[in-house]
């Protein structure tokens, strides 16, 4: 039982400190909101534009970059340290990690990780057929029950089409 004997006393001193936390809070802290608590802060900057409703997926993608390639440095120190003792498996192990690391690193470039700025922009607009147009769209589509009088501005409508 003298083995846990600390252990106990550090569950006991964390649970007072969490208690002692939570009632000093309660009665020093105004429950009243104002503008200024419920601002953001950061570092002492104050924002003039409200935050994007959502991150775009690149900045996830290049957060995965970083940790497949911290836990990659994290698994290549200790190694690096008694390479020598490990001989042959230790080698084979450690170039089986690197190929999975270097697989991930591949499936998250296919994804676009590192796509930003006018490159992507010129290549959507490589992939765009130029023979499609406003006018061959409404051709295919029509303008039925759009409030114009279903008529088009060029061309057959559907109902001409369909039956041709």
């Amino acid at each position: 039982m003298e083995n846990y004997l600390p252990l106990v006393v550090m569950l006991v001193l964390a649970a007072g400190f969490v208690l002692l936390s939570l009632v000093t809070t309660k009665l020093l802290a105004s429950a009243r909101p104002t503008p200024a608590k419920s601002a953001p802060y950061e570092s002492g900057i104050v924002p003039k534009a409200a935050p994007p409703e959502r991150f775009p997926v690149r900045f996830y993608l290049v957060a995965m970059i970083f940790i497949v390639f911290d836990i990659e440095i994290v698994f290549l120190y200790p190694w690096a340290v008694i390479y020598r003792d490990l001989g042959g498996f230790g080698l084979v192990e450690m170039l089986a990690f690197a190929v999975a690391v270097f697989v991930s690193f591949l499936y998250m470039l296919s994804r676009g990780a590192l796509d930003w700025g006018p490159v992507k922009r010129l290549r959507r607009l490589d992939a765009r057929d130029p023979g499609r147009t406003a006018t061959t769209t409404i051709r295919r589509v029509g303008l039925e029950g759009r409030g114009d009088g279903g008529q088009p501005a060029q061309g057959p409508s559907t109902r001409e089409v369909a039956a041709s």
